[in-house]
């Protein structure tokens, strides 16, 4: 279906998939009632009866400040968790481009709607396989070396803590043992692997984001691109945020365009926050610098072919900060709430830009049916020069209880779709441990066959403290 249709369809469905929370289809963007979890109140309007006892709608802000300065709740101070033990580290990429669109329920990766790929209508990559697999050779002729597992460090944790690195060796640690130190010619001392390129593996924390992204078992690069941040309001309590961005397959130039999205968000955000700029107006203004940034990356360089499609990618982000959750995404990227307590149910806190969601919503098709289709991942809405009309999606919660939020690629969710499966495979840990938490995510996306790259970004949500701000939203 071309892009203008299925957006016209979607915008005319009603209804939303079970188990999820139905994503603003508006810039500020509300979150339909009905689908949260008990204790998470949803900003916007929600349909009478179905706001689960214990939550407290908070003031959604209105579309006519979404570009001027929103009010605020009052300040209350987030109390973030503890930052894991495990030291960030970035590291390399393999090189090449990527030319087939990766489609289907199995290989879920997105392709535009409207892009000669996804009029081709190219089937689902083959079962899932758990190892390495060989890799073909880039436009240079090299084969590119496999990413390290990161699920070999995490075994080699549980066996034995790594030692303390030597006091003033500044140099870089190993991916795969993480014990040894990176040499000048880019192998392991200690267990002697090649590391990876710039962007095969990638791990961040700060003390209340962690994110890791992987290029996962069948892609010669990794064409996913994160950003995370600490910021602090005007009344001095802290934010945390964190952005995503996938790379679109079919278009060229993805891993540009997902980088230059990320980057742009991040900027857009640790400016606004500061100024006092309402979370949600920010995370829509930083939707837009994203989209602006990755529509500049239109203009092809010389020997770039004439009809390759636009570079694009997908963006989804969070903020955490004064007692509020708030997510803002284009595209089929996703947030997910996972409670502390998980005897509380989790949900999906975004409405894929995509296909299947659209022939879901207007009741066309179920959700077993459309997801089982080949144009499933084919995404009606995306960052870049050749989108229709930019429609960020924007929603804010005030949880009155603990959680942790998980911001990813549906290199993740695919094998982990439903709220309930991210809920299970995130170590319960998670608020404490996130850099941990998210290289355990990474890992089970690896072992159910890594056909597509990972990137997950956590960021635990603390209650305000007694007395401060506005307070929990509601009973736990």
């Amino acid at each position: 279906m071309p892009a203008a249709e299925a957006t016209a369809a979607g915008a005319a469905a009603a209804g939303a998939t079970a188990g999820q929370v139905p994503a603003a289809e508006a810039p500020t963007g509300q979150a339909p009632a009905g689908q949260v979890p008990v204790g998470q109140a949803p900003v916007g309007q929600a349909p009478a009866g179905q706001v689960p006892v214990g939550q407290e709608p908070v003031s959604q802000a209105p579309a006519a400040a979404v570009h001027g300065a929103g009010a605020g709740p009052e300040a209350a101070a987030v109390h973030g968790a503890g930052a894991g033990p495990e030291a960030a580290a970035e590291h390399g990429a393999g090189a090449g481009p990527e030319a087939a669109a990766r489609q289907g329920a199995a290989a879920g990766h997105e392709v535009p709607a409207s892009s000669p790929e996804s009029a081709a209508g190219h089937g689902t990559e083959s079962g899932a396989v758990p190892g390495a697999e060989a890799v073909p050779p880039s436009d240079d002729g090299d084969f590119t070396l496999p990413a390290p597992d990161p699920r070999a460090a995490l075994r080699a944790e549980a066996v034995a803590p790594s030692p303390a690195p030597a006091a003033g060796d500044g140099r870089k640690v190993c991916v795969a043992c993480r014990t040894g130190r990176v040499d000048d010619d880019g192998y392991c001392e200690h267990c002697g692997h090649a590391q990876p390129r710039d962007r095969d593996h990638m791990e961040e924390e700060l003390p209340a984001v962690a994110a890791v992204s992987d290029r996962g078992l069948r892609h010669h690069r990794n064409e996913d691109s994160f950003a995370v941040a600490s910021a602090a309001l005007p009344d001095g309590s802290p934010a945390a945020l964190a952005v995503v961005c996938d790379g679109v397959s079919s278009a060229t130039r993805p891993d540009e365009a997902s980088a230059a999205a990320a980057s742009a968000a991040r900027s857009a955000l640790v400016t606004a926050l500061p100024r006092g700029t309402h979370p949600q107006q920010a995370m829509q203004e930083a939707i837009v610098a994203a989209a602006e940034a990755v529509t500049a990356l239109a203009e092809r360089p010389e020997g770039e072919r004439e009809h390759q499609n636009a570079p694009a990618c997908t963006i989804v982000g969070s903020i955490v900060a004064d007692g509020l959750l708030v997510v803002g995404w284009v595209g089929d990227s996703r947030a997910y709430w996972v409670p502390d307590d998980r005897a509380t149910p989790p949900a999906r806190l975004t409405e894929d830009d995509s296909w299947a969601a659209q022939m879901v919503a207007a009741g066309l098709m179920s959700e077993a049916q459309a997801y089982a289709d080949e144009r499933a991942h084919a995404i009606t809405g995306w960052l870049g020069a050749d989108s229709y009309e930019l429609e960020p999606h924007t929603a804010a919660f005030k949880p009155d209880r603990p959680g942790v939020v998980v911001v990813c690629t549906d290199g993740l969710w695919n094998y982990a779709e439903a709220a309930d499966d991210m809920a299970r495979v995130l170590p319960p840990d998670a608020a404490e441990r996130p850099l941990h938490a998210a290289q355990v995510l990474v890992g089970h996306a690896l072992d159910g066959g890594g056909h597509d790259n990972i990137t997950v970004a956590l960021l635990p949500f603390a209650l305000p403290s007694a007395g401060a701000g506005s307070g929990p939203a509601g009973p736990a």
